[in-house]
């Protein structure tokens, strides 16, 4: 009696198929885990000018990026202040950036890196008119 050929698959084959599928896997996170702020249109805020006189930007929007430090207050009625850790050349600064109440949908959580539009009112406060999250 005649043997038949086998028809399995080679397995070098599948080891080849499987690193293949690990190397987009990688690819794929490396890209989608650079979120960007989606708010190219405005300046990034320089946060020296900030810190040496926050008044003289009343009036104009920003972008700043940076990770929650910490929730500093919250009302209801008036929305919550938060302190956020931003990156600068000379190391990292604490500012504090209030967000209304319109976005009390919002789970705005500590450790977390977020990207505020902000519009400085008056006596240099930066009040979020867009968050994203990143």
């Amino acid at each position: 009696m005649a043997r038949r050929a086998s028809s399995s698959v080679h397995p070098g084959i599948i080891l080849g198929i499987i690193a293949a599928l690990v190397v987009l896997f990688l690819a794929g996170r490396h890209f989608i885990g650079k979120k960007d702020s989606g708010m190219g249109d405005v300046e990034k805020l320089d946060v020296r000018d900030l810190l040496e006189n926050g008044n003289s930007l009343r009036g104009n929007e920003y972008v700043v990026e940076g990770k929650i430090d910490q929730q500093l207050r919250w009302t209801t009625s008036r929305g919550q202040v938060v302190s956020l850790r931003v990156s600068t050349p000379g190391g990292e600064e604490l500012i504090g950036v209030e967000i209304p109440p319109t976005f009390s949908h919002l789970n705005i959580e500590r450790q977390q890196r977020y990207s505020f539009r902000v519009k400085f009112r008056q006596g240099g406060v930066p009040v979020a008119t867009a968050i994203n999250r990143l």
